[in-house]
């Protein structure tokens, strides 16, 4: 397992490291002020760390009271992400579309160009990660090591 130390690092270098790549390559993109895309991307990222924790207490008590029971499938972690997204595109278009003074369709343009980029980049992200700062080795339960 990991500590509580890793764990922060891990949290703030991703969300650092993300914002600054992000800001720089859509401030190149759509020829825009890299300040402007900067404070953006920081209210995105806020939004979608304050969404993600009542996102996640909503759909929990939903599943608890449609199925009895929290144990998610693959189907359903799939849905939950999807659900997640798909709320979340809905808090941030209109505020895109204000923000950056563009249209609708191009504010969604750039947000599923954003949700892509971060798809990638977490994944990358945490492969590098675990290869820098490796797992601890933690003692099989129930074995004699």
């Amino acid at each position: 397992m990991r500590t509580t130390f890793d764990r922060l690092r891990h949290t703030i270098c991703f969300e650092l490291i993300g914002l600054m790549i992000l800001t720089l390559g859509v401030a190149k993109l759509i020829n825009m002020d890299m300040t402007k895309i900067g404070i953006l991307a920081v209210a995105f990222s806020i939004i979608a760390t304050v969404w993600n924790y009542f996102y996640n207490i909503l759909f929990d008590k939903a599943m608890l009271k449609r199925t009895g029971q929290l144990n998610k499938t693959i189907a359903i972690r799939v849905f939950h992400a999807c659900l997640f997204e798909l709320g979340l595109l809905v808090i941030t278009l209109p505020m895109m579309a204000w923000w950056l003074e563009i249209g609708l369709v191009e504010a969604l343009i750039l947000d599923l160009g954003m949700a892509l980029f971060y798809l990638i980049y977490a994944f990358i992200y945490n492969l590098a990660y675990d290869r820098i700062f490796p797992i601890p080795q933690t003692k099989q339960v129930g074995s004699n090591a």
